[in-house]
């Protein structure tokens, strides 16, 4: 037995207690409505355990929807944040500062390619690539202004800014919302013949998820990527991959286009690229198409600050040894057998790449969003999505045993759920 798992505190209700209620009624009244969190208020963090304001501590299954790879409170980011903290944070994209240089150059290097467009959340690179990918269009393609498409998928999460939910499916992030942006074709997710019948002349690009993380951890048929990217190189498209969950270690590899042998024209990065401290996100290509941008067509202040390029450094300088994607994808096997057992007893299907699995609840016995709440009952926390599906994404530091004991606590929620059944 582990020393975690020796001296863990669990919760035995999901009734908050006075002092959550207090914090969450508070947060209630005065933040904006845009989330539906569980009663719990986290108020530290260290390696894969966060500890609730009561002192009792849970395994976090989440990991910030990916960005807390490297576990919460990691020593190493912490000492580059630090150190940086102490010199200077943030000079604005009006002057150059020592950190961004190295930083672009050793991601890059990370990314196999030449140039790094540095801004601060993923939504932000999102955006970002869909400008690149226009300008590009018009300048290196030939495409008549304001004519340019690019292809999306279905069932896509790419955030929520207005241009993103235009092409969104999920009625929770689009109805409402509009007039819509317009430029855009969904086609189904994993089918290349709908992608290829999508192109024309005025296609500059198709955006994907190698895998579907909002959607439930959706894995493409293994051919998709890779015909995506003949489809690209036959009719002079961009391919840009969006690997802000997918990507930095979660999969068992440095970016999940790996697994199948994949270059995309442009990564796009967020989330584990702050190490969980502050917002850093980019685009990463080469400089035939990250060189289109000229000054003054795009920025940001935050961008490329001081103490996001200090973190981020540290992070590349993590994966640049490899160890984190080598423990993501030995975790991930064993978190993938344990699941697979459940398969049959209240499980209807796991699915999943790495560390990271989607997990299809069988809906006559459950919401997604019910187990999620009695899983924090036995102290572990993770995240429903689209009404019966969990995800499980612990941080890559998550010890076996740890990991072990948490399909154990779903397996006793779904043996509870089948005796109320």
């Amino acid at each position: 037995m582990t020393d975690t798992v020796a001296h863990r505190i669990h919760p035995s209700s999901s009734a908050p207690t006075q002092r959550q209620a207090e914090a969450i009624a508070l947060e209630d009244e005065h933040a904006a409505h845009n989330y539906h969190p569980l009663p719990v208020v986290i108020a530290e963090g260290a390696g894969a355990w966060v500890t609730d304001v009561d002192g009792r501590r849970y395994l976090d299954c989440l990991a910030a929807y990916s960005a807390v790879n490297f576990g919460h409170s990691n020593p190493l980011l912490l000492d580059a944040a630090r150190a940086q903290l102490e010199r200077i944070t943030l000079t604005s994209r009006a002057f150059h500062n020592d950190q961004l240089g190295p930083f672009v150059t050793e991601l890059a290097a990370l990314a196999g390619k030449d140039m790094v467009l540095p801004m601060n959340t993923g939504a932000e690179a999102v955006e970002s690539a869909i400008k690149v990918a226009r300008a590009w269009g018009y300048r290196v393609k030939g495409v008549a202004d304001g004519r340019a498409n690019i292809i999306v998928m279905a069932g896509n999460f790419h955030g929520r800014t207005t241009t993103i939910v235009s092409f969104s499916d999920d009625p929770d992030a689009r109805d409402g919302f509009g007039p819509y942006t317009p430029g855009f074709r969904t086609v189904p997710y994993g089918d290349a013949h709908a992608v290829a019948s999508a192109i024309d002349e005025d296609t500059v690009a198709v955006l994907v998820e190698p895998i579907q993380g909002e959607a439930g951890i959706v894995v493409p048929p293994a051919e998709f990527l890779p015909a995506l990217r003949a489809l690209c190189d036959e009719h002079r498209v961009l391919l840009i991959a969006d690997e802000i969950q997918s990507g930095l270690g979660r999969t068992g590899s440095t970016f999940a286009c790996d697994l199948v042998g994949v270059v995309p024209d442009l990564y796009l990065l967020g989330k584990a690229l702050g190490g969980g401290i502050v917002p850093v996100s980019a685009v990463v290509g080469d400089r035939e198409v990250l060189g289109v941008l000229r000054p003054g067509e795009h920025g940001s202040t935050f961008g490329g600050n001081p103490l996001a390029a200090a973190v981020g450094r540290a992070v590349v300088a993590l994966l640049a040894t490899g160890e984190p994607q080598e423990r993501a994808e030995l975790l991930g096997r064993r978190l993938n057998a344990d699941l697979d057992r459940l398969v049959g007893h209240g499980v209807v299907r796991v699915r999943g790449a790495g560390l990271w699995a989607g997990i299809d609840i069988d809906p006559a016995l459950a919401t997604g969003r019910e187990v999620c709440e009695l899983l924090m009952e036995r102290g572990v926390l993770a995240k429903d999505t689209h009404g019966s599906t969990i995800r499980l994404a612990p941080p890559i530091v998550v010890e076996p045993a740890d990991l072990d004991w948490a399909v154990d606590q779903l397996e006793a929620v779904l043996a509870e759920l089948a005796t109320r059944s």
